[in-house]
């Protein structure tokens, strides 16, 4: 059986046409209604339609649409900027507000190089990635990610980064307990540092919770510090890619918070505007602004529509009602219940492995033998079945395959709203579950 083109599995003409949404749902042209399980991908934080949201938008255009970020700033711009300072903390006070999460990667991998010419590093260009991990489209973000059905087509093109291995403790290194990888991970860190020589190197970006390559992947305990040192110890910039996990989505603002790590750069998006406009941000230490002030008179990036008025204003307002009605912290709180229901429901289906993530980002890791964690032949895409039928029975949930070796792997993420109800969350469980156990039933044996 030949494996299928990504792009067949989600041909546009095959789509239905989405006429409206509501809160944790939406609805096609047909009128028929689906609870938005995934958030799109992971992107609906507060649901759809909010009308605080859409009456500060409409406000916006009302007065001006955008003023050139060169020309002007503005009071969602600056309002934007200190949300976000705030609720990232310690010396995350810098930020570039762009119109996505590849942007906001983008931003971020020049913000690294401007920073090491700017104090005379400029022998630092090399970044180090890991392997399944997934920053974005644009040629730079796609060069450092380690997903191999997305780069293929553009090999050749890409520019040379390091791919060290996932950080999974469901699928461990070679040779690796699974208790030993947050060490294991990290010397492997520090020794592709030392091999391409620390005056080479100038980030190592990750994922805190890897999303679309990896299905909710948390790093474990300890991970995080380990690089945190590692890098310091090597003049390394460290870069958390959190437009998927970020925002709140894992129930800490900062994904890193729960983590206690800090990162130098740091890239933000989908939860941060909540979808209702393309919105994107790269923050940064404050002790990185003053050498490339003074080197370059600023940051060497930015686009015309960097900043974007109405786009702001949008944020804002999300982040106003996210703040407002503490959902971050129900994120943390209903969390548990949110796993334990899962974990019920499917915790036992004999080709369910895996059940990971943290808040309301989860990834379900679905496998052809749940003792040896043996994955299903690639080439029956077990996870864009399970997608198709969970949408037929009125679920959205965000699929991926290739997990484990770039081929095979079938894995499906849930990221609800995060104001979706007890009833909300039941009814997501209960589709993905019947969806999980319709398809494994029909796969040949």
């Amino acid at each position: 059986m030949a494996e299928p083109a990504a792009a067949e599995l989600f041909r546009a003409t095959d789509l239905p046409k989405i006429a409206w949404g509501k809160g944790s749902y939406v609805y096609d042209t047909d009128g028929k209604q689906y609870i938005d399980g995934s958030g799109g991908p992971a992107v609906f934080c507060i649901g759809h339609g909010n009308k605080e949201v859409n009456a500060a938008i409409a406000a916006q255009l009302d007065k001006v649409a955008h003023g050139y970020r060169y020309s002007f700033t503005s009071d969602p711009l600056e309002e934007l900027q200190e949300i976000m300072a705030r609720k990232a903390g310690g010396g995350l006070s810098e930020s570039v507000i762009v119109c996505g999460g590849s942007e906001a990667v983008e931003s971020c991998l020049k913000i690294a190089l401007q920073y090491q010419s700017a104090i005379g590093q400029e022998t630092r260009r090399r970044f180090i990635a890991r392997q399944r991990s997934w920053h974005g489209n644009t040629l730079g973000a796609l060069s450092i990610s380690g997903f191999e059905e997305r780069r293929a087509p553009f090999e050749g093109a890409l520019i040379e980064a390091s791919h060290l291995s996932p950080v999974n403790v469901y699928r461990p290194p070679q040779g690796v307990a699974p208790d030993q990888v947050a060490e294991a991970c990290a010397e492997k860190l520090e020794q592709e540092i030392l091999r391409l020589g620390p005056e080479t190197v100038c980030a190592f970006v990750f994922e805190p919770v890897v999303g679309a390559a990896g299905g909710a992947v948390p790093a474990p305990p300890g991970y995080a510090k380990r690089v945190r040192e590692i890098c310091d110890r090597h003049g390394v910039l460290m870069i958390a890619d959190e437009v998927m996990c970020g925002s709140g989505r894992t129930g800490w603002w900062r994904a890193l918070e729960e983590d206690g790590v800090e990162p130098d750069i740091m890239a933000i998006a989908k939860g941060l505007g909540g979808g209702y406009l393309p919105l994107g941000a790269a923050l940064y230490q404050r002790r990185l602004a003053g050498p490339m002030m003074e080197r370059h008179g600023g940051l060497l990036t930015g686009h015309t529509f960097v900043g974007h008025t109405a786009a702001c204003a949008g944020g804002v307002a999300v982040q106003r009602i996210v703040e407002r009605e503490g959902l971050v912290e129900r994120v943390r709180a209903e969390s548990p219940s949110f796993f334990a229901r899962l974990t019920d429901a499917l915790g036992q289906h004999p080709h369910v492995g895996d059940i990971r993530g943290r808040g309301f980002f989860v990834g379900v890791e679905l496998v052809a033998d749940r003792e040896t964690t043996e994955p299903f032949d690639a080439a029956l895409t077990v996870f864009a079945r399970i997608r198709d039928r969970a949408f037929e029975n009125g679920l959205i949930c965000y699929p991926a395959g290739g997990n484990v070796d770039g081929k095979r792997g079938d894995q499906l993420i849930l990221a609800p709203p995060y104001n979706a109800s007890s009833d909300e969350l039941d009814e997501i469980v209960e589709k993905l579950a019947r969806s999980v156990k319709e398809v494994c039933a029909a796969l040949p044996a």
